[in-house]
This record gives C-alpha cells, sequence and structure tokens, in this order.
C-alpha cells in the first residue's frame, strides 16, 4: 500500500479536548505517520499507509465527520517536470 493523504472534516471538532481525542484516536490506527489538525477550519490531514475506513469508524464516535479527499501522499507537480524537461534539452543542445 503506498502512502495515502486523507483530509477529513469533524463537525464535533470545536474545542482543544475535541481535538485532543481525535487525534489521539486518530493515532491508534497502524501505519500513520502524521496527524495534523486545525481547530478553525475543523480540519484534519493524516498521512500514513493507513486504512482509510479504519480512520473513518474512529473519527466517528467522536462526532459526526465528512471525508475531504483521499489521495497520495505527495503530488508531483507538472510545472516542475516541464521545467525540467526544457532544461535537459537546453543541456543536450550545447
Amino acid at each position: 500500500m503506498a502512502q495515502q493523504k486523507v483530509v477529513l472534516k469533524i463537525l464535533a471538532m470545536n474545542d482543544e479536548k475535541t481535538k485532543q481525542k481525535a487525534i489521539e484516536a486518530a493515532a491508534e490506527i497502524y501505519g500513520i505517520d502524521s496527524i495534523a489538525a486545525d481547530l478553525k477550519d475543523q480540519k484534519m490531514t493524516i498521512i500514513g499507509e493507513m486504512d482509510t475506513v479504519a480512520i473513518a469508524k474512529k473519527l466517528k464516535k467522536i462526532g459526526k465527520i465528512d471525508i475531504l479527499s483521499v489521495g497520495p501522499a505527495k503530488e508531483e507537480k507538472k510545472e516542475e517536470k516541464k521545467e525540467e524537461k526544457k532544461e535537459e534539452k537546453k543541456e543536450e543542445k550545447k
């Protein structure tokens, strides 16, 4: 399984206590590398090789959740690739 980035909105996350409970609940799941919680936007970002359904089940005990996105942890930017190709072509011409 490859690294994934899961972004969730936890509607019950209104204070520090609930935020801490959500972080602790997510931390119990095997394969998680990092957890970031934003109290203002009620969002939690989890990165690692884990099961998204397991995360959803754990966090549903705290309150209602919405899965905003699930995708690869590192997204390579197309612009960087284009710039690298341009540089390679310039070097080949020399």
